[in-house]
């Protein structure tokens, strides 16, 4: 009986040995080329593949939950005919090209992000058209597809020199044996599918620790089951009386008037003056880290224009991302508001008819538009800011989402493309879109604002040969170069128009290029560039080194424009005599709030930790937790879900 048991078993046995053996090699390559930044030791080394070798498990579980499922039912006297074979053979090649391809996936993915799937990889596998053309731009995808294809063959030939298929076919097991074993697997999967997450893994000191751990298949899973996360469900709460009185407290200046509701942050900001109306164009750049710039200590002369704009502008030298994603920096730059778990608000159901900042310009008498060099069906960008009052102009491929929401959509002519990659067109023809449309509204004697997300920081890292010193796709710098340029060829055209004097034209990143640090939220990788350039109401230069998020630019534009507006902005006036410096930084699932040199962060599970950040060293220290900052963390990010969930974001609310 157990040789008849082997024998039926030998294949998924053997299948399951190579499987954890490529596991354990990718997971020793990638310890090997991040064996400084994870501060490996031995017994460090021994728990990263220990733990490891249990997640590996997990997956070879899953794997063969199905085929043992079918050999649960296949009869004896059917072992051995075409059929059968012809079915063993095709799933075990097929399954084996998705191993083999999931493998090479997984070190072109830690070379961009640094870390296992996530939600990133969950993301990305919905928008194939992108992420498969920048595969091929950035990788020689036949070339991969043929040795993935040569080593799935290889070990189908080596198995049925081994004999493993015809051990199989040969296989008499009776059915309670086979019915065991399918049990016993399908308990495994059971147990880790409702026990074990990527948590299990993170109980290291250091991020690259934790991510090594991990099987790169869970993950993805993982993540993908864990897209959206209820706040008052994992998460630490306090009273929502408690909650909103802190926010509501926070947000207080002396030219606030706050409504009654006391479940809302709405409330009226009065100033002084409001009589200045310039337009206002803000560029938003892709994966735009501080540390590109001269001004912020980078030494390779990447970004002479912004370094050259920043001394003209009003320039905020420590202000943070709120995510590491473009959709949370679209989220914090339209809504002003924190971070919550899981998707991006720009990705939920229900996020139509939202007060955002585009709404407080349409107020004021502004035709507000959205333009993206791609396709605005990416990250769900078009259904967005169309169901929010944005006119759309995108580089557009889904003709058929024009009539998915509200706004119109202009889909830039090919005739006014120079030049186009996998994520859309080049940023200067871009900027010629928003020149033309500004020339068009001016001569219509409309006020405008544009959002302009760019494209061109994004792998594969090509942009129009010629225009800048370094060859186009050879990298990072190139491409960060080359956003400079852009900017600064967009800068000679406008200033000829005669809409110029009158325009304030903002530069911010949308987040940093890479997330991964030490540290699980690493805050210097959150760290971004913003100034304001051209603004007439301020005479000179201005440099603002309080600590600042993303969602206070506008709260401190509108003072500096001197507006009265009704508000449901998180986002606070910077310059404010009363502001309290403090940042939002999120990943999807931990979300932290950093005030003077001490930082919380909340995890699923009712999680709090806190740490003593060192600005110098970028390491933090474990501390004991303080009630009062803990609190002000949990206050903001539960009432910023509260409002979202419940509609208390909409337009129509505490009119």
């Amino acid at each position: 009986m157990k040789l008849k048991l082997k024998n039926t078993y030998s294949l998924l046995a053997a299948f399951a040995g190579i499987f954890v053996v490529f596991s354990f090699l990718l997971r020793l390559g990638l310890t090997y080329v991040s064996f400084d930044a994870a501060e490996l030791s031995f017994t460090v080394v021994l728990r990263i593949l220990a733990i490891g070798f249990l997640f590996d498990l997990g997956v070879v579980a899953f794997f063969c939950l199905p085929y043992s499922f079918y050999l649960l039912f296949i009869p004896a006297s059917r072992n051995k005919s075409i059929l059968n074979k012809l079915i063993t053979y095709t799933v075990f090649f097929i399954v084996l090209i998705i191993t083999i391809l999931v493998f090479f996936a997984e070190v072109t993915f830690w070379n961009e992000f640094e870390s296992r799937f996530n939600f990133i990889a969950v993301d990305y596998l919905v928008y194939t058209y992108e992420v498969v053309n920048n595969i091929n731009q950035s990788y020689p995808l036949p070339l991969l597809l043929s040795l993935v294809i040569l080593i799935a063959s290889a070990v189908v030939y080596i198995f049925h020199r081994r004999k493993y298929f015809l051990k199989t076919f040969s296989g008499e097991a009776k059915f309670f044996p086979r019915l065991l074993v399918f049990g016993i697997i399908a308990f495994i999967c059971m147990l880790y599918g409702l026990e074990v997450s990527g948590n299990f893994a993170e109980r290291g000191k250091n991020r690259y620790q934790d991510e090594l751990t991990k099987a790169g298949i869970y993950s993805f899973f993982s993540a993908f089951k864990n897209n959206e996360l209820s706040y008052e469900d994992f998460y630490r709460t306090i009273d929502n009386n408690t909650a909103f009185q802190i926010v509501r407290r926070s947000l207080e200046d002396s030219g606030t008037i706050p409504l009654s509701n006391n479940f809302s942050i709405r409330r009226d900001i009065a100033e002084r003056n409001d009589t200045s109306r310039p337009n206002v164009i803000m560029v938003v750049m892709e994966s735009f880290s501080a540390d590109f710039m001269a001004r912020f200590g980078n030494q390779k002369n990447l970004t002479p224009v912004l370094d050259s704009i920043a001394g003209k502008s009003i320039l905020f030298t420590r202000m943070f991302a709120t995510g590491t994603r473009t959709v949370r920096g679209m989220e914090a730059l339209s809504l002003a508001i924190p971070p919550t778990p899981g998707s991006s608000i720009v990705r939920r159901q229900g996020n139509e008819n939202l007060a955002t900042i585009g709404s407080i310009f349409r107020n004021k008498g502004y035709e507000t538009a959205f333009f993206y060099g791609g396709d605005g069906y990416f990250d769900n960008m078009n259904k967005y800011f169309g169901d929010n009052g944005y006119e759309i102009t995108d580089k557009g491929r889904n003709t058929l989402m024009k009539d998915k929401f509200a706004a119109p959509r202009n889909t830039i002519p090919a005739k006014f493309v120079r030049f186009e990659n996998a994520w859309g067109i080049c940023d200067e023809d871009l900027y010629d879109a928003v020149i033309r449309d500004a020339d068009a509204k001016f001569n219509a004697k409309k006020a405008f604002y544009d959002f302009v997300m760019l494209t061109s920081n994004h792998r594969p890292y090509t942009y129009p040969a010629g225009t800048i010193d370094i060859p186009s796709g050879t990298g990072r710098d190139g491409a960060v170069k080359y956003t400079d340029y852009a900017i600064g060829q967009m800068l000679q055209k406008i200033k000829t128009k005669p809409w110029f004097k009158n325009t304030v034209i903002i530069f911010i990143a949308d987040h940093c290029a890479g997330s991964a640090g030490k540290n699980e939220i690493d805050v210097s990788k959150y760290h971004i560039p913003a100034m304001i350039y051209n603004l007439n109401t301020v005479s000179g230069p201005r440099v603002i080194d309080k600590l600042s998020s993303q969602i206070d630019l506008y709260p401190t534009l509108f003072h500096l424009l001197g507006w009265n507006y009704r508000s449901n902005l998180y986002g606070q006036n910077v310059l404010a005599s009363n502001y309290k410096p403090r940042a939002f930084l999120g990943t999807y699932q931990k979300l932290a709030y950093l005030k003077g040199d001490s930082l919380v962060v909340l995890s699923p599970q009712r999680k709090v930790e806190t740490f003593r950040y060192s600005w110098q060293s970028n390491e933090q220290l474990v501390i004991p937790q303080d009630p009062r900052l803990m609190n002000e963390a949990i206050a903001n990010y539960q009432t910023a879900y509260y409002l979202f969930k419940r509609g208390g974001l909409k337009l129509n609310i505490g009119k």
